[in-house]
Formats: C-alpha cells, sequence, structure tokens
C-alpha cells in the first residue's frame, strides 16, 4: 500500500490503530486482550530481555493464550536503573527488574489469574510502598516526554505502528505548506539545537535555504560520543522513524533531496533499526519520489563514523562523511553556505530532529509556552554516576538541577553527600551545591560556567577525587584531538601531563600555576569547540576545589584516595 495523500494516510491509521488500541489511555478496555511492552533498548538487552521475550512467548503459546496477548519488544522506557522493564496494557501496570525466569508468573499470575506481581513492582525507597503506574513513580512525575514520546509505547520496527501515534502525520502537513512557512514554524517556536550549541534551528534552516545552490544537503548527526551520553541512541533505537519524518520535513524546508545520517558504528542495534524504518518508509512512499504526490523527491542513507569524538562538529563530520579525516575545518564559510561537497548543508543532531513533528503537529504555541524565556521546549539528559535513578530523563527548560538529582535521580547513591555534577560532558564543567538552584537553560549554565552540551549528566559524591576527574576528562580529549592545531593537540598532552605528576604527588605550586595558564592558552587558541573547551573541567574543578589540588600537591594526600599513589600513609613525603 503506497500513501499518496493525507486521505490515504489517514486511512492507514485508522487501520493500524487496531494494534496498539491497548496502549491509548483514552480507549476503554476491551474483552481479555492485552500487549506486554518489553524494553528491548541496549541496556536491557545486555540484562537479558530478549531471552524474557523468548519466555513470555513459549509460556503464552503452552498456555494457549497466545492469540489473546500481544508481546511487543520496544524501546528504551529510560529508567535503566531498574531494567529490564515490562508493561502490561492495557492495566498499566509497570514491573522492574524482570529476569527471564520471571516470565512464568507474569503470565499465569497476571495475565491469566488477574493478580499483578507483586515483587516486580517498583518499590519507593522512602516509604518501601510498591507503586503500580509508571506515571507514580517519582523518576517520571517531573517529566514530560515529547524527543522520547514513543520510546517505550511503539515497536520502532513495525512502522505501522508509528503511523497509528500520528506518525508521518506532520509530513503531510509541512507539504502541504510552502517551505517558508515550514520555516517560520520552527522559528516561531523557539526550537535550538540540542547538540551543544543551541544554535536556532528554524534561523539555521532558513540560512540554508537562501545559500545559492540547486543541490543541497540535511545531516543528521548521530555521533554521540560524550562519555555517559546515550540520548541520541535511545530514540534511534526506540523511535527511527521520527527521525526520518523530520529529516524530510527539514529537506523539504531548505530545499534538499538527499539526507544523510551520520552514526557512530558502535552503535549497531540503532543502525539496524534504522535501515529497517528507511526500507519500510520506501515501501509506503514515503520516502523517494512525489511524496504525497506533492513533487517533492527525497532520500536518505547512513554513513558510519568511526566513533570520534571530534567529528560532533559539524565540519569535521562533514569532512568525514566526505571520506576524509575528521577535522574542523575554518569558519566561515559555514556549512549553511559550502558543507558537504562545497554545497549548502544543513546539520542538525537527533533530538533536534525528535522534535520537529510535535511542533508541525501541535503548533509553535504549543512549544513555546514549555520551558524559559531563551530556552524552549524540553531536554533530554542522561543522568549517571553517584545517583540512585540512572537513566534517561526528559524534562522541560528552566527545571533545577536540585529537581533533576533529587527529585527524578533519586538521590546520591548509597546516602552519600552531594559533590557535584558535569553537564555538557568533556566540555562543560563541574557545578557544585551552592548552584544547584539554577534553572537547566542554555544562559543559566553558561552563567555558572557550565554548559548544556548534548546532554551528559554525571552525578559526583563524597568518594569522588575532583583532580582524578579532571584527568579522566582529559584523557579523553587528549585521545580524540583529531590533531590539526597545536593548542589542541599538544596543549592538551602537556595539560594531562600535570595532572598526573598532581595525582602521583609529584607536582609542585609551580605546575599548578602553569597548569591554569595553559588552560587559558589552549582556550583561546585552539581552532574549534573541542579545544575551545578543552580546560573546563580542569578551571572548573580549579575554582571549586582548589583545595584538593593543593593537598595533592603540598601534603601529598588524595583526600577522597582515589588516586592510588597517594591513598595510604606510606606513600606521603614527611614535610620537615
Amino acid at each position: 500500500m503506497k500513501i499518496d495523500s493525507i486521505h490515504t494516510l489517514e486511512k492507514l491509521k485508522e487501520k493500524s490503530f487496531k494494534k496498539v488500541y491497548l496502549r491509548n489511555p483514552n480507549e476503554a478496555i476491551y474483552d481479555d486482550q492485552k500487549d506486554i511492552l518489553v524494553c528491548g533498548g541496549t541496556g536491557c538487552i545486555a540484562s537479558d530481555s530478549n531471552q524474557l521475550i523468548k519466555n513470555l512467548n513459549l509460556i503464552l503459546k503452552a498456555r494457549g493464550y497466545d492469540h489473546k496477548v500481544n508481546i511487543i519488544k520496544t524501546g528504551c522506557f529510560g529508567f535503566c536503573e531498574q531494567g529490564p522493564i515490562v508493561k502490561i496494557q492495557p492495566d498499566n501496570i509497570f514491573y522492574v527488574k524482570v529476569v527471564p525466569k520471571d516470565a512464568k508468573d507474569i503470565i499465569d499470575q497476571h495475565i491469566i489469574g488477574g493478580h499483578q506481581v507483586e515483587r516486580l513492582l517498583y518499590k519507593n525507597p522512602t516509604n518501601e510502598e510498591r507503586i503500580h503506574k509508571h506515571k507514580d513513580i517519582p523518576f517520571y512525575k517531573k517529566q514530560l516526554r515529547i524527543a522520547l514520546r514513543n520510546c517505550g509505547r511503539v515497536n520502532p520496527e513495525d512502522i505501522y505502528e508509528y503511523v497509528a501515534f500520528s506518525g508521518y502525520e506532520a509530513l503531510g502537513k509541512a507539504l502541504a505548506k510552502s517551505p517558508e512557512e515550514v520555516i517560520d514554524l520552527i522559528k516561531k517556536s523557539g526550537l535550538r539545537g540540542r547538540g551543544g550549541g543551541g544554535f536556532p534551528t528554524g534561523l539555521k534552516w532558513q540560512l540554508t535555504r537562501e545559500s545559492e545552490g540547486d543541490i543541497k544537503y540535511i545531516i543528521c548527526n548521530a555521533d554521540e560520543g560524550d562519555p555517559g551520553a546515550f540520548m541520541d541512541r535511545s530514540i534511534l533505537e526506540g523511535d527511527p522513524h521520527s527521525i526520518i519524518e523530520a529529516m524530510i520535513i527539514g529537506g523539504y524546508a531548505i530545499g534538499a533531496n538527499h539526507g544523510i545520517i551520520y552514526i557512530r558504528a558502535e552503535y549497531p542495534l540503532a543502525v539496524e533499526r534504522l535501515n529497517i524504518s528507511i526500507k519500510q518508509a520506501r515501501e509506503l512512499g514515503l520516502l523517494g519520489e512525489n511524496i504525497f504526490n506533492s513533487n517533492f523527491n527525497f532520500e536518505i542513507n547512513i554513513k558510519y563514523g568511526a566513533g570520534a569524538f571530534v567529528c560532533g562538529e559539524e565540519t569535521a563530520l562533514i569532512n568525514s562523511v566526505e571520506g576524509r579525516r575528521g577535522e574542523p575545518s575554518n569558519k566561515p564559510p559555514y556549512p549553511a553556505q559550502e558543507g558537504y561537497w562545497s554545497r549548502p548543508t544543513c546539520v542538525n543532531n537527533v533530538e533536534t530532529f525528535a522534535n520537529i513533528p510535535p511542533i508541525i503537529l501541535n503548533g509553535p504555541d504549543w512549544f513555546s509556552s514549555i520551558g524559559t524565556k531563551e530556552s524552549k521546549g524540553t531536554k533530554v539528559f542522561a543522568l549517571a554516576g553517584k545517583i540512585n535513578n540512572i537513566g534517561l530523563v526528559e524534562v522541560p527548560m528552566g527545571t533545577t538541577l536540585r529537581e533533576i538529582i533529587y527529585d527524578v535521580g533519586g538521590g546520591i547513591h548509597k546516602g552519600h553527600k552531594f559533590k557535584a555534577v558535569q553537564t555538557g560532558g568533556p566540555s562543560g564543567g563541574v557545578i557544585t551545591e551552592k548552584d544547584l538552584d539554577t534553572p537547566i537553560d542554555y544562559e543559566h549554565l553558561a552563567e555558572i560556567g557550565s554548559m548544556m552540551g548534548s546532554g551528559g549528566m554525571i552525578v559526583m559524591d563524597e568518594t569522588n577525587c575532583m583532580v582524578n576527574i579532571s584527568k579522566f576528562y582529559m584523557e579523553f580529549i587528549m585521545d580524540e584531538s583529531c590533531g590539526r592545531c597545536t593548542p589542541c593537540r599538544v596543549g592538551t598532552k602537556r595539560m594531562h601531563e600535570y595532572l598526573q605528576k598532581i595525582t602521583n604527588g609529584e607536582a609542585t605550586m609551580e605546575n599548578l600555576d602553569n597548569l591554569e595558564q595553559l588552560a587559558y592558552m589552549i582556550k583561546d587558541g585552539s581552532l574549534c569547540g573541542l579545544g575551545q573547551t578543552a580546560p573546563n573541567p580542569i578551571l572548573s574543578t580549579l575554582k571549586y576545589f582548589s583545595d584538593e589540588y593543593i593537598s595533592h600537591i603540598k601534603d601529598k594526600v588524595c583526600p577522597t584516595k582515589e588516586c592510588k599513589e597517594l591513598s595510604t600513609p606510606k606513600n606521603r613525603e614527611v614535610q620537615i
């Protein structure tokens, strides 16, 4: 069946809805049909959710219930700390930490017996209460899922499920407008790039459209490289059609007929589901020629990256897509003027694209009503480190760090004391207790010396050594430097050497002064954002935790005992 009009799409949606009606909260419960949604994201698969799915299917068949119950492998539910996760619909019952052997109890007690499996329900750590519905779990209460709207709700390998939840309707609406009208909608929404820089998305589309050239390109940056970050991967694994739909809309808006998804090869599941989704979209006429009878043609292909952090920078990414070394180019010209093969090119990251269809469907005023004055909508964060609720969270811009760490994240692991949180990955900085009530948006994070970045958020407690944290990030940055400019290529190595001397108890105060001076030189002299932000972890830890640096140097002691060379008295030098 080819979708050649909005009318055809509406008919397909009506037909497809029969597959997902049990997951629609507005629908009544019909007879004894059930859907069992099982997390099929990378994290849960690593915890054996594939075997859990096999066991559920085997037991259903053995009990004669396989015609009454659907097993759906979904994307990530976000609550990674509690995975694998199983959700029963339409009962809206949420089970956590489910292992393959639990399949029997789920089928026999819940599906057949009609009784919840109490031991699999989430237990509130504050009062030991068992919580049945995911919306009542503190982890989800303050979240607003826009980019993650379909993750954990649809089978990402089934285009009909995506269509049932209004998939490709935004594309139909966009193609009924002029490209300029589509760009105007995105500009009015206030959407800014979620890859780190926060550049206005609608303006980037406008600049690319206005650039001269008959051939233009739109690229999805799926080269997620921050340590501990998995936002884009989860969207691609859980809702790949939303990215395809958004890229087609973006291509139409800027005048491009070809899109490229640049994804790191270390994301095999995301790549597999993207390939399945592209094939399905082509089969239904949503990719290719004359989409929706609009005379608009668009194709997408996938390019693999080798996992270079610097390729998150758009000019380095474009060089890599062209088959050259992934290193940044001087600007101007900007990619919107001369990008892929010197043609006007628009580069947006995965999360940015994931917001496009909801904006088209619900209108720019709806989106701009969420968030703060300058930072609209929501932001997805990968919450990791010394925190109870590790996982993927999406909150409105303006939510405070305290709310994310304590309300959503459940506080610090094992009752330890909060020490700092690093936002923005290796390019960001540490934020301490005094700034926890800072609203999360581009401006406020910059004011306190950090940055939004792509969305990594690593929480540290009193057992973390901040000098060692700086060394960890500097080692990562040093290895990831493309080597094109001297400040970054040589400077990051020298900074790492100084940090190595400090953690080994071999440094002097003069070394510390040199480290700080070098950090500012690299910040001012590097070619691209990787080098310019490389010193941030050092400068922010020096600002807030200079006493730890001094303790390592003068007393030859690591206060947290995390630095092995300084963790025992025998390694201390006697001060005379």
